[in-house]
């Protein structure tokens, strides 16, 4: 991450010039299997106006990423499958969240009406464009226009979610059937009960059941501990595209960062090799011919 461009306020029209594509697609060759992977929170290209405004340093706004998990899954394509990931920060603007789920107190503006002003999420801090990052500290030292909100919006949650739904539109006309599987990574929790893994399905209304337990099934198989929709459930993105009677699954996956890397150095540690070798099994087995049955 490079956070040494010039220091450029708003003026109604960012200079996108200076900012890289909202998103990256890795394709297959040919695409065999009817998953699509999705690491929304992958993002680490910081604009500079960003940057500028943020009244906390650059380490601190990187305590909201999903840190390398588009790396752990990075061999999906090599399986027939497309990865689609971010390349904005959550902190800039979060892509598992609505499009407009904004909090009005961060804005010197009225929003408009057709805005969501009342989530949890929003309470929390954590919308769409969040208020805090995820360890608890706020973002901004002004109020934001939501002229600002929504040229973020249009230029990075917009795209993403279209070529998203693109993928998930495609694979479904292709096989009759689609897996979208939403990559996290979660902090490592205390005392011997925290899991490894959660796998969030909506409390059941996301993904079919018999494939969640064949990745629970596979997970615990390689090692691991394995919780269900406890504490996460699944984000937007999960809730959004998850339709099993349109025969659309979705399942999210967090993983405990503290199987790869070292939380306080954002770093990976020397279980890195491991485990992404124990995702790609992963990724072999969810990609496997009649895994997911029409």
């Amino acid at each position: 991450m490079d956070d040494s461009g010039p220091a450029r306020r708003f003026n109604g029209a960012m200079d996108y010039a200076e900012v890289a594509p909202p998103l990256s697609l890795i394709e297959p060759v040919v695409q065999t299997a009817p998953v699509v992977f999705s690491s929304a929170h992958s993002g680490a290209d910081y604009p500079a106006d960003f940057l500028a405004e943020a009244r906390l340093e650059p380490r601190a706004l990187r305590r909201s990423e999903d840190f390398y998990v588009d790396r752990l899954f990075a061999a999906a394509p090599q399986y027939g499958a497309p990865l689609l990931k971010a390349t904005f920060p959550r902190a800039y603007c979060d892509a598992n969240r609505e499009a407009w789920e904004l909090d009005p107190q961060m804005f010197e503006d009225p929003l408009p009406p057709w805005v969501n002003t009342n989530s949890a999420r929003i309470g929390a801090g954590l919308g769409t464009i969040p208020r805090i990052v995820a360890s608890g500290e706020a973002i901004y030292a002004r109020k934001l226009r939501f002229a600002e909100a929504e040229d973020r919006i249009r230029r990075c949650w917009e795209p993403y979610h279209a070529a998203l739904r693109g993928l998930i539109d495609r694979t479904v006309a292709q096989f009759g059937i689609c897996l979208l599987i939403d990559c996290h990574s979660m902090p490592s929790g205390t005392g011997h009960a925290a899991p490894d893994f959660v796998l969030g399905d909506a409390h059941g209304t996301a993904c079919a059941a018999y494939l969640v337990d064949r990745i629970e099934e596979c997970l615990r198989r390689l090692g691991y501990t394995v919780r269900r929709n406890d504490p996460y459930a699944g984000g937007y993105v999960t809730r959004q595209y998850g339709r099993p009677r349109e025969r659309i699954h979705a399942l999210q996956i967090e993983i405990a960062r503290g199987l790869y890397m070292d939380e306080r150095r954002i770093e990976p540690h020397a279980g890195f090799p491991r485990l992404q070798r124990d995702v790609t099994d992963l990724l072999a087995f969810m990609t496997a011919p009649r895994f997911v049955v029409a």
